[in-house]
């Protein structure tokens, strides 16, 4: 689905060179990013913190392009790291993924000073910023690979995600039951280098992709208050 509504983007543009997605990176599994612990390795200096001092999350939520820009302006967030987790395939390519036979869902995966930002925090924002109430599906986007999950590296991990599922379900603010699995991360696979930072390296064709998936429109259904 993002590569029908990156190519309507293309051609409404008249001949301006947005070309598809992949081109802008190439293809296979060769094609992957930085590696999430060296990045946090990198990053770790804008909380002060050392690398082994930071902790990570790793949550599914659909696209992973949209779900790097909520976790990036999160005071105490160090990176974010698009990738894929949850399959039986390894090292899996973005082609073979989008296929849904590999069993993987799109992750971004959260490098985290917990001094500054708690692993809580980092679920009310994964809330905010999904539908956790569709099954194989978020939005425009239909398949397992789109479906919306935690994947706990420990057992408090576990614990806190678990807790806080149970308190969204019983809290009546969404009109159907929360089917967001919770798993133990098993391996995280990043993504080709070319989905990294994508809202930033591609801002017109991210804007449009998500205004055309129906994303803001729906989360604000569902997590804006009520005027009542």
């Amino acid at each position: 689905m993002k590569h029908t509504l990156i190519l309507v983007l293309a051609l409404a543009m008249s001949g301006i060179a947005y070309w598809w997605l992949s081109a802008a990176g190439g293809t296979g599994s060769g094609a992957v990013a930085t590696s999430a612990s060296q990045t946090a390795v990198e990053s770790a200096n804008a909380t002060g913190a050392t690398a082994d001092q930071l902790a990570r999350a790793t949550f599914a939520g659909g696209c992973f392009w949209c779900m790097e820009p909520p976790y990036d302006k999160l005071e105490g967030v160090v990176s974010t790291v698009s990738g894929y987790a949850g399959g039986h395939l390894k090292d899996p390519s973005y082609q073979a993924v989008t296929t849904g036979q590999t069993g993987h869902a799109e992750v971004v995966q959260v490098t985290y000073d917990p001094a500054v930002v708690s692993y809580q925090q980092l679920l009310e924002v994964f809330w905010r910023n999904i539908d956790p109430t569709t099954p194989n599906r978020q939005f425009c986007d239909a398949g397992s690979q789109y479906r919306t999950a935690i994947y706990t590296h420990d057992a408090e991990q576990a614990r806190l995600a678990s807790e806080s599922r149970l308190q969204l379900d019983a809290s009546g603010q969404l009109p159907a039951p929360v089917v967001t699995e919770i798993e133990p991360l098993e391996v995280f696979y990043p993504a080709e280098d070319y989905h990294q930072n994508y809202y930033q390296k591609n801002p017109l064709r991210y804007k449009f992709y998500r205004t055309s998936c129906g994303r803001d429109a729906r989360l604000d259904e569902l997590w804006k208050p009520s005027e009542d």
